[in-house]
């Protein structure tokens, strides 16, 4: 178990990886964007991006208007 922090909220989990995160969290629908210790991670590596012990992650979703 890891305890990250995601979204400025601290949590622990069991998870593997950053997408199975999100995606539990339920922040993966529509557009988003995905920061990882102040780098930002394209979509397609979050599935093999392992969490570690103390990972900051931020997630942006894509707000359209006008």
């Amino acid at each position: 178990m890891s305890t990250v922090s995601i979204n400025g909220r601290v949590l622990q989990t069991t998870h593997q990886t950053v997408q199975l995160l999100v995606n539990e969290l339920s922040l993966s629908k529509g557009r988003y964007a995905v920061e990882v210790d102040g780098e930002l991670v394209p979509k397609s590596e979050l599935i093999q991006l392992r969490i570690v012990e103390g990972m900051t992650i931020e997630v942006v979703q894509a707000v359209g208007g006008g």
